[in-house]
């Protein structure tokens, strides 16, 4: 709204979080009662401790917003050290380098980090969790090879042993920065280090030998996931809603918002409530799923009438996103190529990883709808995966002719909607049906996909 925007604040929820922070820290109340169900802009309420005690202790005299600006993009660049050291360890210096690189300058987390929202702190404990869980494995793994090289004795006793003297002592940093990392999660947002656990827990148990899943490991990440499911429901829990114990809290919400997702996109927009009364309703939720993927839609960004400051946010962000989508889409197939068993661990870890990102971009998509900013924002807050999988695709691009296919089909969508658009806004040209706009963008697709596939057995001929 205006209100917000003339304060200097994009989102309206880092606005109403830090009017409650200072409104606490300038109180005589205890930081706690930031988990109070009074205190409704942070549904957690543990971003909005963090900011009412930064405002407490370090600008007692004064409202300084920029304060919470300051400290939300430090936390957003932090990342970028942890998430190179950690790719560079376990996929090397290139990747490492592309995925910095798409991490530090990504549109939509560099204006996440200049407001005080919780995003630019998930992405900082993702990288800490990412660092002390790639570390920790690294070390272990050496320890485990050096045994192996030396007399059956010795090696027995460095595995023995030590162990149980000083393995606490040898793991205690990556230990630090993983436990550091989940901390802040479920302290700023409990389901996703519910996810942070699932993604750590399945690449532990693809690249084990033969399958085998560490006790030890297992009873920690339960009792971890456990207490963060407490925690969510808990919170989830503050907006009434009923259920039979955590995972009821969890499911009503989830279902709950799904609808009121799909309701706000049929209600926002015409041309959505009369495509929803053209199609059967069991089309209507993979509509709502494609049309959040595709948010922010670049066609509508550059063709719909705004102010220039927010067309260029706008165009900036959906470069951005439109950017991400080939090397997503591509990452299923990328990485190592056949032979060794660790180039092996590594595929299974790459097609683990793009399963989680686009079950989270999926889930995103119908969580926040058609929404061009809710629902971009859910979706970076898996943002340092994603980047890794982009850097391993930039790398892995000049041994494929497929990463310039999947551009050309994400062009044709471009180019057939902003047509639709055009006709829209501007009212130039003819305007398809929607129907024939899908089955026309599909037949592109055939043509340069059988197209690749031929160029491609020809070329093996």
């Amino acid at each position: 709204g205006d209100e917000e925007q003339a304060a200097g604040f994009t989102y309206t929820d880092a606005y109403r979080r830090d009017a409650q922070a200072w409104e606490l820290a300038s109180s005589d109340r205890p930081i706690l009662d930031a988990f109070n169900s009074r205190f409704s802009s942070d549904q957690y309420g543990g971003l909005l401790a963090l900011c009412a005690f930064l405002y407490r202790y370090l600008s007692p005299d004064a409202h300084r917003t920029l304060l919470l600006v300051i400290m939300s993009a430090l936390m957003g660049a932090l990342g970028v050290p942890f998430l190179w050291k950690a790719a560079d360890l376990q996929w090397g210096e290139k990747a490492a380098t592309a995925s910095g690189w798409i991490f530090a300058l990504y549109p939509e987390s560099v204006l996440l980090g200049g407001v005080p929202m919780r995003e630019p702190y998930l992405l900082a404990f993702s990288a800490f969790c990412l660092w002390g869980f790639v570390s920790l494995r690294a070390e272990r793994h050496m320890r485990r090879s050096a045994a192996g090289n030396l007399p059956p004795e010795t090696g027995r006793l460095l595995r023995e042993e030590r162990p149980r003297n000083d393995i606490f002592e040898s793991d205690k940093k990556p230990l630090l920065w993983l436990a550091l990392g989940i901390f802040g999660m479920l302290l700023v947002s409990p389901s996703v280090a519910l996810v942070t656990l699932v993604i750590l827990g399945g690449w532990m148990y693809f690249t084990s030998e033969r399958g085998r899943f560490p006790w030890q490991a297992a009873v920690l990440l339960a009792v971890v996931f456990i207490s963060g499911l407490f925690l969510l429901s808990s919170a989830l829990d503050r907006g009434n809603l009923g259920g039979g114990g955590p995972l009821g809290v969890i499911q009503n919400f989830i279902r709950e918002s799904l609808k009121w997702n799909a309701f706000k996109i049929e209600e926002g927009s015409g041309w959505v409530q009369k495509l929803f009364d053209e199609m059967p309703d069991w089309m209507q939720l993979p509509f709502v799923m494609l049309y959040g993927v595709l948010q922010p839609v670049l066609p509508a960004i550059l063709i719909a009438p705004t102010t220039i400051v927010w067309k260029v946010i706008g165009i900036l962000r959906a470069l951005g996103w439109y950017a991400m989508l080939p090397a997503l889409i591509l990452a299923f197939w990328s990485g190592p190529g056949p032979g060794a068993e660790s180039n092996r661990a590594e595929r299974r870890i790459q097609k683990w990883l793009s399963l989680i990102v686009w079950a989270w971009i999926l889930f995103t998509a119908l969580r926040g709808g058609g929404d061009q900013w809710d629902n971009p924002r859910y979706r970076v807050i898996l943002f340092l995966w994603q980047a890794i999988l982009a850097g391993q695709v930039w790398v892995w691009r000049r041994e494929t002719r497929w990463f310039g296919r999947v551009i050309a089909m994400e062009i044709v969508l471009v180019a057939v909607f902003a047509q639709w658009y055009l006709n829209r806004y501007l009212h130039l040209g003819g305007q398809l049906p929607f129907a024939w706009m899908v089955v026309l963008i599909l037949a592109a697709w055939v043509l340069i996909a059988a197209w690749g596939v031929w160029r491609d057995r020809a070329y093996r001929v």
